[in-house]
């Protein structure tokens, strides 16, 4: 089988302390970080259509038309591939809903984004939310968090208080506790979206429309 993704080269993954580069100065080279993201992608299929459990690093190799010794090459343990994909899957999550808040000056239409930045991102991108949910819940039932709290990764909830506060600071909206603000808002979101995976008939679009009502009521937004 040839390679399947190869040729979406140059992209970038985020540094693994398990990978190696072909390099005198640590920096991968275009060939090696064509490579990887390659690898990544192939992981990120096989995870979302097969679960994690069942995802091998001989599956991935198969996946990517190379051998076994050369995943490892790249990913010294499937632990590193993991997370490396982890990490690919979050950091381009995070980029989609950063530039569409920032788009926006007024507080109010930020949050408005934010909120709708972060169903679409996951309506448009199920692959991604799958190996989300994959590595983040158990592996009985996929009904409990591995690690509790452990879903609200990398700033999440900090960055949606952010912009609670600024909007408060302008006198756009009404919060006395950005935090707890921040993960109702946020808990809300992963709620429709958990429930939108198991019924897929259920219509996303309209719920986003009813958490941006529902959000905009919670913190006493003004026009």
């Amino acid at each position: 089988m040839a390679p399947r993704r190869g040729a979406e080269a140059g992209s970038g993954t985020p540094t693994d302390t398990g990978t190696k580069t072909g390099t005198d100065t640590g920096t991968p080279t275009f060939t090696e970080q064509a490579r990887r993201r390659q690898i990544i992608e192939c992981t990120i299929d096989l995870i979302s259509t097969r679960g994690y459990p069942a995802t091998s690093l001989a599956a991935i190799a198969k996946e990517a038309g190379i051998s076994k010794a050369a995943v490892l090459y790249h990913f010294s343990s499937k632990d590193n591939l993991t997370q490396a994909t982890f990490q690919h899957v979050l950091e381009r999550f995070r980029a989609h809903v950063t530039e569409r808040v920032e788009r926006e000056s007024d507080p109010r239409a930020a949050l408005v984004a934010y909120v709708r930045a972060m169903i679409g991102y996951q309506q448009a991108n199920r692959r991604h939310v799958r190996v989300i949910t994959e590595l983040l819940l158990d592996d009985k039932g996929g009904t409990e968090l591995k690690t509790p709290g452990s879903h609200d990764t990398h700033g999440r909830w900090q960055h949606l208080a952010g912009l609670l506060e600024a909007g408060r600071q302008a006198g756009r909206l009404r919060v006395s506790d950005t935090r707890t603000t921040a993960l109702a808002i946020g808990g809300a979101i992963d709620n429709v979206v958990s429930h939108w995976l198991v019924h897929p008939d259920y219509d996303l679009d309209a719920a986003a429309d009813e958490l941006v009502t529902f959000t905009l009521g919670a913190v006493g937004a003004r026009d």
